[in-house]
């Protein structure tokens, strides 16, 4: 483990780095991503060897859960942040100690692959944790989001977060339930694993990248087949770009599918939640309870926080 901070303030923030899937594949946004951090207060706890990469991995699986322990073993430690997603949190759920995880108290961060963790303690022992930026992708940019800074550091330092959203065409809604979800890929890997919560009357939030409309209708078909979907009160979706449509495609595209989800899923579906494999992201908390009221122009989103960092 390498230990990077400036002097530290009595108010610093330790953040642990991590990679439980992927490894760096910019070596020069992993250093861009230290400084950002340590230049908002951060004091920084390297568990993450870019020597030590195995196959597409930041590590062999063994290698990769000790970085898990040693983040929150380390008393030091209040954000326990993944470097970057792609692949391989699932392939560690079956070796980590899911109560141990929350018993540290510690604040895990990222999204994308990392939802099988968020997902996983949710089920497993009631934890919340933060679907938020990430080391290489948001604090490793060259130019960094302010709006993605701002949604996080919000997040994390106050006990209620309102977001609220200018997004037209939504159907009326006003709810209040369990707010959850992430990456459509990884919900969809999880059915029928004791790592999925089994969320009733919940909020559902889900993005996804590089994914074909056709890819998202059939996922989210599926959640419905299994009884997901009908047991929640709306469903929110973020972001889902970077697919190619094709001559085959005949007209399909993501308005098509979102018409017909929402004719065939009993359950009110918004869009236009800025989350997601994107520079500009907010921040939430998965497992957070949250009221979601939206009208032909937009929505709010209120989050009660659970997980405060202390001041």
């Amino acid at each position: 483990m390498t230990e990077i901070s400036q002097l530290p303030s009595k108010k610093s923030v330790g953040v642990a780095l991590i990679a439980p899937g992927g490894y760096a594949p910019d070596e020069a946004a992993l250093a861009r991503g230290i400084l950002a951090l340590q230049s908002q207060g951060c004091v920084v706890y390297d568990y993450y060897d870019p020597a030590a990469k195995y196959l597409r991995f930041g590590g062999t699986d063994a290698a990769r859960v000790e970085q898990i322990y040693a983040a929150i073993d380390n008393p030091q430690v209040q954000i326990v942040l993944a470097i970057r997603g792609s692949y391989g949190m699932s392939r560690l759920l079956p070796l980590l100690d899911l109560r141990r995880l929350a018993a540290s108290k510690k604040i895990f961060v990222g999204h994308s692959d990392v939802t099988a963790l968020h997902l996983a303690l949710l089920a497993q022992t009631g934890a919340t944790s933060v679907a938020g930026p990430m080391l290489c992708g948001d604090f490793g940019e060259a130019e960094l989001s302010e709006y993605t800074m701002s949604h996080f550091w919000q997040c994390l330092r106050q006990p209620e977060q309102v977001l609220q959203i200018s997004a037209p065409d939504n159907p009326v809604v006003n709810v209040s339930g369990t707010l959850w979800g992430g990456n459509l890929a990884m919900l969809n890997h999880l059915i029928g694993s004791s790592y999925l919560p089994q969320i009733e009357d919940g909020i559902l939030f889900l993005e996804d990248i590089g994914e074909h409309p056709y890819r998202i209708e059939r996922m989210m078909l599926q959640l419905q087949y299994a009884g997901i979907l009908g047991r929640q009160q709306a469903i929110v979706l973020g972001d889902f770009s970077n697919y190619r449509l094709a001559e085959y495609d005949n007209g399909y595209g993501f308005d098509a599918m979102l018409a017909y989800l929402r004719a065939h899923v009993p359950v009110p579906i918004l869009t236009g939640l800025p989350f997601g494999h994107i520079r500009d992201k907010v921040t939430l908390q998965v497992g957070a309870q949250a009221q979601l009221r939206s009208d032909a122009n937009g929505f709010q989103l209120t989050i009660q926080n659970p997980l405060i960092l202390a001041s």
